[in-house]
């Protein structure tokens, strides 16, 4: 995607606390209103300096979405538009901000991925309130939410301490959905050309309901304009039907595959039956595990009143690094967000649980062994004994090299189920992993 820094579609960033070193005032954006409320104060939104900025920058829409007009009529007429008039920009100052940088850093000097995985959902989000918005103050808007993401790719580590910039538009719409990809781009002395720069890239899909009925809702229409971005609807395109057929797979799973499930089993048993002569460089399932839990509070809310799904990525990925972390014995490095399904909301509240497990690791390449976690979020209600799967994550890290370089000697161990539940979990994820690596 092609971005430019002075582009009217570029957002700034700028960090949420004032500076003890600094006295210059406060950003001011050219659409904002004098006799407007400060984003601080605005109800239902999670805050964050990229969640303030495209709040700030988009006011006039989110207003609209906050207070949207009583029994106002659904859009009558969609619209046709381009891939241009959804893309924005957000641009991070961190080689300046000091205070910006500072909310960003991780450990090892790098950008954190979670606080990143927060503002790629957000930024999706304005993207797609862009597209279905029709400029018609007297309709009612439509509510738009994070349906899945589809795949999410770390291509070179994040610096901190280099400026930093997020592109993305609507690439793809079906008759409720749109997907959307984002681009996180980072320019080094390194880079040769403009496709050296990217980092990291993301696609989300998002689904849109009536606000007032809760039903599916048609979008606005699509219309590609460059041949690049053609390319990128045929891509988006086949990755819908992909995963169409991947429920269809699913399905058809459960009439066959009896002797992998057999052969996942078998060393399984030997740790349950015999653990004295069960294989050491294996481990099973359920001795990955780690659990952490919360109750969802009024601060992690979107503007629709739910809690932001970039908020759960964060604490998903959060848990997945410690679980990769601690089963490892050395400190991971991030690779991709393999899938995410968002199965139902979760509201403000809410007792939610967050459990994680190493699901299955991938040997081949000693240089870079590859550890699959899998997070599986829960909302429990204890008043009435339930507890409902609201999100499924599922990461990819290898190990950091200077780790590795520390402990001579270390072994990733084969990860092993103990139940055919854990078997065919691991089954399911490993074959449609390599349905997504063929269709690539």
């Amino acid at each position: 995607m092609e971005f430019n820094c002075s582009s009217p579609n570029t957002i700034p960033v700028v960090s949420t606390f004032a500076s003890p070193f600094d006295n210059s005032p406060p950003v001011n954006y050219s659409n904002s209103s004098s006799t407007r409320k400060p984003i601080s104060l605005w109800p239902g939104m999670y805050h964050s300096p990229v969640t303030n900025a495209l709040w700030e920058a988009r006011s006039q829409i989110f207003e609209r979405l906050l207070d949207p007009p009583k029994d106002a009529p659904p859009q009558s007429e969609l619209l046709t538009k381009t891939p241009s008039q959804s893309r924005t920009g957000i641009l991070y100052n961190l080689s300046s901000d000091y205070i910006l940088r500072e909310q960003y850093r991780d450990p090892w000097n790098e950008v954190r991925i979670g606080k990143l995985l927060e503002d790629l959902d957000a930024l999706a989000g304005t993207i797609s309130v862009k597209h279905c918005s029709d400029d018609d103050s007297t309709t009612r808007p439509l509510l738009l939410v994070t349906a899945s993401v589809d795949k999410i790719v770390l291509k070179k580590p994040i610096s901190v301490d280099i400026d930093l910039k997020i592109v993305g538009s609507v690439i793809w719409v079906g008759r409720s959905s749109i997907e959307i990809q984002l681009e996180v781009i980072q320019s080094t002395k390194e880079d040769s050309d403009v496709s050296d720069s990217v980092a990291l890239t993301a696609n989300f899909i998002f689904v849109a309901r009536d606000s007032k009925t809760g039903k599916a809702a048609p979008v606005n229409r699509l219309s590609p304009e460059t041949e690049h971005e053609k390319f990128l609807f045929e891509e988006a395109e086949a990755r819908s039907k992909l995963r169409k057929r991947k429920i269809i797979d699913r399905r058809e799973f459960e009439n066959g595959e009896v002797n992998r499930l057999e052969s996942l089993l078998a060393e399984g048993r030997i740790f349950c039956d015999m653990p004295a002569l069960a294989d050491r460089d294996s481990i099973l399932l359920r001795d990955t595990r780690l659990e952490n839990a919360m109750i969802c509070q009024p601060q992690q809310r979107n503007i629709h009143g739910r809690i932001f799904g970039g908020f759960l990525m964060h604490r998903a990925f959060e848990l997945a690094f410690s679980t990769a972390y601690a089963f490892a014995g050395l400190v991971p490095c991030f690779l991709e967000v393999d899938h995410v399904d968002f199965l139902r909301p979760v509201d403000v509240g809410d007792f939610l649980r967050l459990k994680s497990c190493v699901l299955y690791t991938e040997l081949e390449n000693p240089d870079q062994p590859l550890i699959n976690v899998e997070v599986v979020a829960h909302v429990t209600r204890p008043e009435i004994r339930s507890s409902e799967v609201s999100n499924t994550f599922y990461f990819t890290f290898t190990l950091r090299p200077e780790a590795k370089a520390t402990k001579n000697g270390f072994k990733i161990r084969n990860v092993v189920p103990a139940t055919e539940e854990e078997a065919r979990r691991i089954i399911e994820r490993m074959d449609a992993e390599l349905l997504t690596r063929q269709n690539q």
